[in-house]
């Protein structure tokens, strides 16, 4: 048994590291090297690949994306106050070990194993001891599992859960849209149907292609929105360059597609969505004009209309929106671990968390409180929700 790290995608055969992964298009070898192909990871931009692998007499039975950090952007587990109370307590927080996709805050597997593996869950907890074991990493602060999957375990590993919340859609058998809406109340229900008649009043078309159909001008249009996104909202540039989604067009199209508002021929919006078997995942979208409701006709209710047709049984439509909730977006339970080499720092956050998670249960019950339909509706099975 081996147990080592990489330093790039490019040093194990795509054939071979997706061979250990279901179709969840974030781990997959290609969306990794394109990440890395165009610079958004590697030690310069503060994300030093070190992607852990298990060997058994030279075949590879596991694998766990991990990443060598400098900084927290990126990650969506918002942890800057750790390494505020770090630093003033005279220590170095970064760097901290990462395991994680990339600016991408999807729950999806974490683990990558050989299919058939008898002993599964002693080389995951072997993948994960390599990890936690500081004498691996001399200088690393800490290790960090961000978005695993919701029935993975931890029990005998000392790692820290932290809990989060997002917003998802749920598919309950659907035929189309209307009948996902007569959950609703009457009210919320009319107010979903004037929001979508207001974004086709604005005489648009929507056009759904995917990503294999979309050509190298299509790419620099949706990255132009994407970056003018980034910078109406906060003010700096997107982590993502136009390398990087063009890649992803040729070499990961059957995965993902853009739904396009045009005006005529021309593009005024644009939204990126990634797809598996079972899930739908929006990431991205940008707009040259700000119209009424156009940003929940192309980024919620396109992905709904999808998903239905699809039939994707859930919709991830990314990070935080309150917004969502009026939408029919359910509260569910998100997590991370984490391990701290200082003792002290492992037993204050291990405190802080379960505070944090008391808070949490509230929200997420006023949260549910204040979902649009009707009284007596079964929503989603209550095992994905807190």
């Amino acid at each position: 048994m081996t147990i080592r790290a990489l330093t790039s995608i490019k040093d194990i055969p795509a054939t071979t590291w997706d061979a250990l992964w279901s179709d969840y298009p974030f781990t997959r070898h290609a969306f990794l090297l394109a990440l890395e192909e165009s610079a958004a990871t590697t030690e310069e931009s503060g994300w030093q690949v070190s992607h852990v692998i298990y060997e058994h007499k030279g075949e590879v039975l596991a694998a766990l994306p991990l990443y060598l950090k400098t900084h927290s952007w990126g990650e969506y587990v918002f942890d800057w106050a750790w390494a505020d109370a770090f630093q003033a307590h005279g220590l170095p927080y970064y760097p901290k070990l990462l395991a994680a996709i990339p600016f991408t805050p999807a729950t999806g597997p974490r683990i990558g194993l050989k299919k058939g593996l008898d002993n599964s869950a002693t080389v995951v907890e072997s993948l994960l001891r390599y990890c936690i074991d500081m004498k691996h990493w001399e200088n690393a602060s800490s290790f960090h599992l961000l978005f695993p999957e919701r029935h993975i375990r931890f029990h005998d590993l000392p790692l820290i859960e932290r809990q989060g919340y997002q917003f998802h859609w749920f598919n309950q058998g659907y035929r189309h849209f209307d009948e996902f809406l007569e959950n609703f109340s009457s009210r919320k229900r009319k107010n979903i149907k004037k929001e979508r008649a207001r974004a086709h009043a604005h005489g648009l078309t929507f056009v759904t292609q995917r990503g294999d159909q979309l050509s190298a001008d299509d790419w620099n249009q949706f990255f132009l929105f994407y970056h003018t996104t980034y910078l109406k909202r906060s003010g700096r540039y997107g982590y993502l360059n136009k390398n990087f989604f063009q890649n992803l067009g040729k070499t990961m199209g059957d995965a993902l597609f853009v739904v396009s508002a045009k005006k005529g021929d021309t593009p005024i919006a644009m939204s990126l969505f990634f797809e598996d078997k079972d899930t739908l995942y929006g990431r991205y979208w940008g707009c040259s004009e700000e119209l009424d409701c156009l940003h929940f006709e192309l980024c919620y209710y396109q992905g709904i209309d999808y998903a239905i047709n699809e039939g994707l049984q859930r919709f991830d439509s990314g990070a935080q929106g309150e917004h969502k909730i009026q939408r029919g977006f359910i509260p569910v339970l998100t997590r991370s671990f984490h391990h701290l080499r200082h003792e002290e720092f492992q037993l204050a956050i291990a405190q802080f968390c379960r505070q944090e998670k008391a808070h949490l249960a509230h929200y997420i019950d006023e949260a549910r409180q204040a979902l649009p339909f009707k009284e007596g509706v079964e929503l989603v099975d209550s095992r994905i929700l807190l």
